[in-house]
């Protein structure tokens, strides 16, 4: 592989204008593409094969329009200056109601002085709109027009808020300032690390190519597939990190062969030829731990899989193919622009406290073993207080339609109200005359209040055909407290003859998506750790390098969830990261510092495919260096205090980028976002420096030369891919024993 590498860094930096025009053109093109024909966005949160998605389903068939969850747009009222029953502004909801049955595929809409419209106050009332179809797309586009429609009531001095009853299009999270803030942070990084402007903006030049390639690719897949609202904020930030972190890996290694008289053309090939090595197989970990969420059973989690795969895809060919050519058309001008105040040396190493670090623990492994584990403990202790549960539009940020709305239905009709069980029940008989009301209707709905933590059910609904029947059950709880939850399972454990109970819903959909996540999230773990751990063993030929690297990264992991737990699940600065206290929670200093979060279920599954992913970026570059070292004198413990040197400057900036990336984008609206942003950037700084400064370092300085022993059976059939490469200026490689030690196609 090295070879095949090595050869296409050549041609590129012998064809870098044309290289270089051909990626500005592409990233041009899909940019312009992706905003000219925008591909939608739709967060469809079904999961195949559940309760829930058997209730929306049957929901479907023959209720009439609005029954269904995507055909339904509810404007809330509030007056602040008395009831909705005066005259005046009875005049004023009229006009408005007017308004709203003109426009285009409205079938009806409903007064908020029916019954169970208007909340016992009489300040707070729903107007709720029933829609032709259940396109999601139009759903969207009319609620705005709805809110435009509703200027009447505005005027009369009422508060009028949409809220719709589904996630619509248009809530896609837009790009902008934690990009910028982000980049800008890096360039910051790049400066000091490099010393010079020239340097320092070709990773983030290469990053933004690969950045807008992705971004108008996953665009233009929007009008192909389902795109989650998140899946280009999640893009953005692992290809925004990994694009300027692997073109730093391969700029720091070719200054450093210009720096020892290597001609520039050589130097491309010999960087692309190693180190571009250890840039495919650092993105191919994180494409596998992504795709690995295919298994699990959530097509919103799998979309955002793939989708974010793309992004490290086209991060890793711009490393490759751009970042060769742009080295070398600049030649030795890689150097130009320097700055007097900044560090780094024409190397870009330069002399660190990394190699004190590297002989010491070499030196000293259990010392360095000892306390590695002491600060994981303490770091991750906190995640066994986890909290998972339901993110509901209580905690979005205040002053939008989504909080407003909560609030206002939650003040006038209860908590609850934010989170209805849509109970359907498919008839074994159908019933003759849907005029009457059959003797199942009344049992089901006696049975369903029944139920403890049921606050109101609404009359049965049959549908046209006299096959299924609807109840609405309001209950005592909001979507995210977890007694919520128990109220779904009473419900479904109803028992009624010659009927079969599903229950849908939002609750009840986080219920069946706790169940899928706690059923397949040990078969995805198993599956990402594997697959990553036979490419470690098809790169550096070692078993024991193979399964140690799962480890650590595994253990990495503990830490990022102990900070989760510490900042959501125990509330010790929620607020810092711009999360807003919830609903119903008195103003106190202490309540508006200190509140918890809880976390979606199928968080912690996304986080731990990227997060273990980007932790073996990393790994491969640390253990690239250690087994170069290692080849060129078979010294274990020097080799390892070597690697360590060599690399922890670069590792350390790459680090650095990866947080402050990450911590900007902790300051977007959506709240998983905040989530991903703290885990990732806390993952990242312990990954980096107790991971790669201590553990890692530490156990291979232990387990010396069997850190590198294959057997010769798997010697033989494993191909021999030389991730790690050498470059022909460096001592030829130590010879190693036969017989049990055979790595690396040595031996």
């Amino acid at each position: 592989m090295s070879g095949l590498l090595g050869r296409l860094g050549s041609w590129c930096a012998r064809h870098g204008k044309a290289v270089l025009a051909l990626w500005v053109a592409v990233a041009v093109l899909l940019t312009a593409g992706s905003l000219l024909f925008p591909g939608p966005v739709n967060n469809n949160v079904a999961i195949p094969g559940t309760d829930a998605q058997r209730a929306h389903d049957l929901m479907r068939e023959g209720f009439g329009p609005g029954y269904d969850t995507g055909g339904t747009v509810q404007m809330v009222l509030y007056s602040p200056d008395g009831p909705l029953t005066a005259q005046s502004r009875k005049n004023a909801v009229q006009r408005a109601m007017d308004e709203i049955r003109a426009l285009p595929n409205v079938t009806e809409v409903q007064t908020p002085y029916r019954i169970g419209g208007l909340a016992s106050s009489l300040q707070i009332g729903l107007i709720t709109v029933k829609l032709q179809g259940h396109d999601t797309d139009k759903v969207a586009e009319i609620s705005r027009q709805v809110s435009d429609a509703a200027a009447p009531v505005r005027a009369a001095g009422i508060e009028a808020v949409p809220a719709v009853a589904s996630t619509p299009a248009d809530k896609e999270i837009k790009t902008g300032t934690s990009e910028i803030i982000g980049v800008l942070c890096a360039l910051l990084v790049l400066l000091f690390a490099f010393g010079t402007v020239v340097a320092a903006m070709i990773p983030i030049f290469t990053a933004l190519v690969s950045i807008a390639t992705g971004l108008g690719l996953i665009s233009l897949l929007g009008h192909l597939v389902d795109v989650p609202k998140q899946a280009s904020i999640m893009a953005t930030m692992i290809g925004l990190g990994v694009g300027i972190d692997y073109a730093l890996f391969l700029l720091s290694r070719h200054r450093g062969l210009l720096a020892s008289g290597v001609p520039v053309h050589e130097a491309v090939r010999r960087v692309v030829a190693s180190s571009g090595g250890a840039v495919v197989f650092a993105g191919g970990t994180v494409i596998i731990a992504l795709s690995a969420l295919m298994l699990a059973g959530f097509p919103m989690l799998q979309t955002l899989g793939w989708i974010t795969g793309i992004s490290v895809v086209c991060a890793v060919v711009t490393a490759v193919t751009l970042v060769p050519a742009l080295l070398g058309l600049l030649g030795h001008r890689v150097n130009a622009l320097r700055l007097p105040f900044a560090g780094g040396r024409k190397g870009g190493h330069g002399a660190s406290g990394w190699s004190a670090l590297g002989t010491w623990v070499a030196r000293r492994p259990w010392r360095g073993l000892a306390l590695s584990v002491a600060i994981l403990g303490a770091l991750t202790a906190p995640a066994l207080g986890l909290k998972l549960g339901t993110l509901d539009d209580g905690y979005a940020d205040k002053g939008t339609d989504a909080r407003r709305a909560y609030e206002l239905l939650e003040a006038g009709f209860g908590p609850g109200f934010n989170g209805p069980l849509i109970v359907v029940a498919s008839l074994d008989m159908k019933v003759p005359d849907p005029e009457s009301e059959p003797a199942v209707l009344k049992e089901l709905k006696r049975k369903v209040t029944a139920v403890d933590g049921v606050a109101h059910v609404a009359d049965p609904v049959l549908n046209d055909a006299g096959t299924a029947v609807l109840v609405q059950a309001i209950p005592d709880y909001g979507p995210g407290d977890p007694r919520a939850l128990d109220v779904v399972e009473g419900v479904r454990a109803i028992r009624l003859d010659g009927a079969e109970l599903h229950v849908g819903g939002q609750v009840a959909g986080m219920a069946d998506a706790n169940a899928r996540m706690a059923e397949r999230t040990p078969i995805v773990m198993a599956v990402v750790v594997a697959l990553s751990a036979v490419l470690l063993l098809l790169a550096f030929r070692s078993p024991v390098v193979a399964i140690k690297a799962a480890v650590m990264n595994l253990v990495s992991l503990g830490a990022a969830f102990g900070a989760l737990s510490l900042v959501f699940s125990f509330g010790l600065g929620s607020a810092l990261v711009g999360m807003d206290p919830p609903v119903g929670v008195d103003d106190s200093f202490l309540t508006a510092v200190f509140f918890t979060v809880p976390i979606d279920s199928y968080i912690p599954l996304m986080l731990f495919a990227v997060l273990f992913g980007l932790s073996m970026d990393y790994e491969v570059f640390l253990l690239t260096a250690v087994r170069q070292a290692y080849l060129r004198h078979g010294d274990n413990r020097r080799a390892v205090a070597e690697g360590l040197g060599s690399t922890g400057r670069v590792i350390t900036s790459a680090a650095l980028i990866m947080v402050a990336v990450f911590v900007a984008f902790i300051a977007y609206p959506d709240p998983m976002v905040k989530i991903f942003g703290v885990g990732l950037a806390v993952a990242v700084a312990v990954d980096a420096t107790v991971i790669r400064g201590l553990l890692v370092p530490s156990t291979m300085a232990l387990l010396g030369r069997l850190n590198w022993w294959c057997p010769r059976w798997l010697d033989r059939i494993l191909p021999n891919l030389s991730v790690e490469g050498h470059d022909e200026e460096e001592e030829t490689p130590a010879e190693e024993p036969r017989g049990r030690l055979v790595g690396a196609g040595l031996g």
